[in-house]
């Protein structure tokens, strides 16, 4: 179970407490806005409900990218690059502080994508890096990875997040935007990304194969928007 970290959306921690009572998943906070952490404050609150959850936390962090998410917390707007050394900063503090909880490091641009390659257990992909013209973009993304792990590449995991997919027998996918997400792109870019599902739940289920066996990619993301449209391709993968 994975939950958001907006000023929109209920604070991530305490959610996720409440989830572990009900649920025997791993839970995550996917991704925390690492601008609005200390490192010492944050691993104190790692290393609590890790404890709480009986070790079942993996923490996604990302380097922030909602402007106005920052000035309604006070908080400066950083420099792409300031917001990458930041982010870079927590992941070497948490890695010696709460060295157990599996790290998840989510972005598209080369430098949060080399600090998740080098740095992370589990690199959170967007579909495509920033800027990318390549003819695949989703074999680009993980061609550029392998190459920045080296020989990390086969102990990492991969993430997908989908972000549209059909709600009924039409095949048609269906984008669901979420106030406060920074949601850039236009519907057009969104339905051409490879974040984006379409055909029967057999078709569906067969593009996930295909990005298992062609990309290594093995752990997938629905927002609750499609948890239950999904329900039908999971039955499909069964």
């Amino acid at each position: 179970m994975q939950l958001p970290d907006h000023l929109v959306t209920p604070a991530p921690f305490p959610a996720l407490l409440a989830a572990a009572e009900v649920t025997t998943m791993r839970l995550s906070p996917f991704v925390l806005n690492a601008g609005f952490y200390k490192p010492a404050l944050l691993a104190r609150d790692i290393a609590a409900v890790d404890l709480l959850t009986d070790h079942r936390l993996e923490v996604g962090l990302g380097a922030g990218y909602v402007r106005e998410e920052f000035e309604a917390a006070e908080l400066e707007f950083p420099s792409p690059r300031s917001r990458v050394d930041h982010l870079t900063h927590m992941t070497t503090y948490l890695r010696e502080h709460v060295p157990t909880v599996p790290i998840m490091i989510a972005g598209s641009g080369d430098r949060a994508l080399t600090l998740a390659a080098t740095r992370a257990d589990i690199v959170g992909i967007s579909g495509s890096r920033t800027n990318s013209t390549a003819a695949d973009p989703l074999a680009d993304l993980v061609a550029f990875i392998n190459d920045k792990a080296v020989d990390r590449f086969t102990g990492l995991e991969l993430n997908l997040m989908f972000t549209a997919m059909p709600h009924d027998s039409s095949g048609v996918p269906k984008v669901l935007r979420t106030s406060g997400f920074g949601q850039a792109l236009s519907q057009e870019e969104i339905l051409a990304s490879p974040t984006t599902l379409a055909g029967s739940p057999q078709d569906m289920a067969d593009t996930l194969r295909h990005y298992s066996e062609e990309y290594g990619i093995t752990y997938f993301s629905v927002p609750q928007l499609h948890a239950e449209a999904f329900s039908t391709v999971i039955a499909e993968l069964r």
